[in-house]
């Protein structure tokens, strides 16, 4: 998206800054993060604060405003597109790079002692919180909260956005909240804690079998929750509680308190004042300052919740819809791939924009579709190497036969979430595009047919599927995987696997999904990504037992890799094996349901692009 001029509003804000009736002190800078009050990653329309000021449209990022210099720090995926997006009142701080300062470092360089940094109280997380006081405070610098948010008081046209919040069903849930809570309460009296604080809105609609639309993409709903040993609090808007609310929970044996959604500070405060030796429960990585800042040290729990952990191992229900869901996300695929195909041979002009609409058509074709899991990334050619690329009319290009084609893509069905990227050609690619390709699945193949021993963390194994791009000193600047939802969040913690140490992550174990995904991008160029599911299974074959036991990886993946960009000198006897399995696989599965649709000319595509490959070295 073009750049569109910020000046305007810099000014109001700074004007605000200023200005002693929102803090008692003149604001040196102000901190506008890209987070909502529940450290959502993907925000509702009225929670774009940091796309408003700045006109960056990423999904991470952070904003510095003083009184002469503006700033954006934003990772790797979104440097191409915010050197695009920020008009020439803004600085791009590339994070990730080692030339680049963290934003508390560039803050005590650069802001005077004595002088106070503001920020919303309610949309950092207390650790970002202590992390960017402790920094300044070495320097004599405040950080400091300001209760009313300044952007908010400029922004007067701000959006509102609520939708309706509907039962999950037994059926795709495999427990029932009550049975959910129980295992709360007893983990809660594992830890001598007496209350359970949730903020994550994915935590929430997990917990109670609950589903909404109050952000895009994600079926979750603006709410927060107390579980005490005797109570279940939820906090909501009340018109939002229906009278199938109400008999849903009558159903699953749960016994719920409705409150207010902004009652969520008064009801904490009140149980803290209440407190003798009993403890709280309320994650600093995961919840925000304001109410974590309520609890003191001494009565505080700061892990992450026993929910999160929950809802990141699938139940044997939960497994087997992610897999169904996968299965019909593959036939989707097949279907506008062959369509793709077809249309771009025919000379029939297909861009970005209608290529994202034809995949969604397909993908509604399917029992149980909601929605889409994210804005489908549909790439061509230089757009492929923005890594979270997303096509607007003013970015729209044509997909064709001389580029490479990126297309990130993913469903909310009511039994999965679903996330896949393949990366084609519809033409003749370069020798230099096949081997930045076949490095890519070599990665992946890498990475999906490790075992691992039990009581590892996901940032151990970052490194195999980079190994085949770092031997010729080449990288790719995003994490590797990431955990993903039952009809839930596509992006799911605590479980990853990236090269970042996250102190918040746990071990792998069996029942977690997550995401394989290389990738490799040349700027202005193209861009590569491979992008698997992943389950992860016990390795019961490996020969030895070594004190004990191992995991692997199964991928529930089931779209064809695009072989003529493979360069077989380049592959091993193992990996063309693990290959033709695969499309073996993509074959039986894929191929029943497209045969039972009458899909036969996307059937046909799969059949050839699955034909099985042989080395000719």
């Amino acid at each position: 998206m073009p750049a569109r001029n910020t000046g305007t509003l810099l000014k109001s804000l700074r004007e605000l800054m200023r200005n002693n009736q929102y803090f008692n002190e003149t604001l040196a800078a102000y901190v506008i993060p890209s987070s909502d009050a529940h450290q959502s990653e993907y925000l509702a329309d009225q929670d774009k604060r940091r796309e408003f000021i700045s006109g960056f449209t990423g999904s991470a990022g952070t904003a510095v405003v003083t009184e002469n210099e503006a700033l954006l720090w934003t990772d790797a995926r979104y440097h191409v597109q915010a050197e695009q997006e920020l008009d020439n009142n803004w600085t791009l701080m590339k994070s990730g790079l080692p030339s680049t300062p963290t934003l508390e470092d560039w803050l005590s360089k650069n802001i005077s002692p004595g002088h106070h940094v503001g920020f919303d109280p309610w949309l950092h997380s207390y650790n970002e919180w202590n992390l960017i006081k402790t920094k300044l405070e070495s320097n004599k610098i405040f950080f400091s909260a300001v209760s009313t948010n300044l952007v908010d008081k400029i922004w007067t046209n701000k959006p509102s956005q609520s939708g309706a919040v509907t039962p999950h069903p037994l059926k795709f849930t495999g427990k029932t909240s009550a049975e959910k809570v129980k295992e709360v309460r007893e983990k809660l009296e594992e830890k001598k804690a007496s209350v359970l604080v949730l903020t994550q809105l994915d935590e929430i609609a997990y917990l109670f079998n609950l589903r909404g639309c109050d952000i895009s993409y994600n079926p979750v709903f603006f709410s927060y929750a107390i579980i005490s040993l005797d109570k279940v609090l939820l906090f909501i808007d009340e018109a939002k509680v229906t009278e199938q609310i109400v008999k849903h929970f009558a159903e699953e044996k749960l016994s719920v308190e409705i409150h207010p959604y902004d009652k969520i500070y008064s009801f904490l405060s009140d149980i803290v004042s209440s407190l003798n030796d009993t403890k709280i429960w309320i994650s600093q990585a995961l919840s925000n300052y304001a109410l974590n800042n309520l609890v003191p040290e001494k009565s505080k729990i700061s892990t992450i919740t026993p929910v999160q952990v929950m809802k990141a191992k699938k139940n044997p229900v939960e497994v087997n819809g992610l897999i169904n869901a996968h299965i019909k996300d593959a036939a989707a695929l097949c279907c506008y791939f062959d369509w793709l195909e077809k249309e771009l041979k025919k000379g029939n002009k297909v861009t970005e924009i209608s290529g994202a609409t034809k995949l969604e058509e397909f993908r509604r074709e399917h029992e149980d579709f909601v929605d889409l899991s994210f804005s489908t990334i549909s790439s061509s050619g230089p757009h492929g190497a923005i890594i979270h690329y997303s096509p607007t009319p003013e970015t729209d290009r044509p997909i064709t036969t001389e580029e490479l084609y990126l297309c990130d893509s993913g469903a909310q069905f009511r039994d999965g979430t679903t996330d896949v990227t393949r990366t084609l050609h519809f033409g003749k690619p370069t020798d230099y595009e096949k081997e930045c390709f076949t490095r890519v699945f070599k990665g992946q193949t890498f990475l999906g047919t490790t075992s691992f021993p039990v009581k590892l963390k996901g940032n151990s194994l970052d490194v195999l599927a980079r190994k085949f791009l770092w031997d010729v000193g080449l990288d790719y600047l995003h994490g590797t995987g990431h955990g993903i939802g039952s009809f839930l969040n596509v992006h799911e913690g605590p479980i990853s696997i990236h090269f970042k140490v996250y102190p918040e992550a746990i071990d792998l174990e069996e029942g977690n999904f997550l995401s394989n995904e290389p990738g490799y991008y040349e700027d202005g160029k193209f861009g590569i990504r491979l992008e698997n599911i992943v389950q992860v299974v016990p390795a019961n074959e490996t020969k030895y037992k070594f004190k004990k036991d191992f995991l692997k990886f199964d991928t529930v993946t089931l779209v064809p890799i695009q072989t003529k960009m493979l360069v077989p000198e380049m592959l091993t006897q193992q990996e063309v094996s693990f290959l033709n399995e695969y499309h073996s696989v993509c074959r039986e599965k894929v191929g029943a349901l497209l045969k039972k649709m009458n899909h036969q000319s996307a059937l046909e595509w799969l059949y050839r692009e699955t034909e099985p490959f042989v080395l000719s070295h």
